[in-house]
């Protein structure tokens, strides 16, 4: 029997269950946070000036204004933890998948994409 992901929302945050990676360039959000807690599986950061590997039981936590991006392996699954912007811009991109689109909605959202 699969269980149901987590998922929820309040004013401040919102919590959800993820498998999958983040977009494939480095990225900002000029005015929110963002954080992850590994469940299963690894998760690889890279920022500006390097990269980490984190396993179950680790949670990155990345503040504002710093230039990041991650890669799911395989079977990886996490909790990450959204401002409503960040939570919105996701929803935006996933709802217009066209490349040319992308660096608009980012500024949007107050983030921005770097490469």
């Amino acid at each position: 029997m699969q269980s149901k992901a987590f998922s929820a929302s309040g004013n401040s945050f919102s919590v959800h269950e993820w498998r999958g990676s983040g977009p494939a360039t480095l990225h900002v959000h000029h005015s929110d946070d963002e954080a992850w807690h590994v469940l299963d599986g690894e998760l690889t950061f890279r920022y500006a000036d390097r990269t980490e590997n984190v396993g179950p039981g680790s949670t990155v936590f990345v503040p504002a204004g710093m230039p990041h991006t991650y890669n799911a392996a395989a079977g990886a699954r996490y909790l990450i933890i959204l401002t409503p912007r960040v939570a919105g811009l996701i929803s935006a991109l996933q709802a217009d998948r066209d490349p040319a689109h992308q660096h608009d909605i980012y500024r949007q959202f107050d983030s921005e994409l770097l490469e």
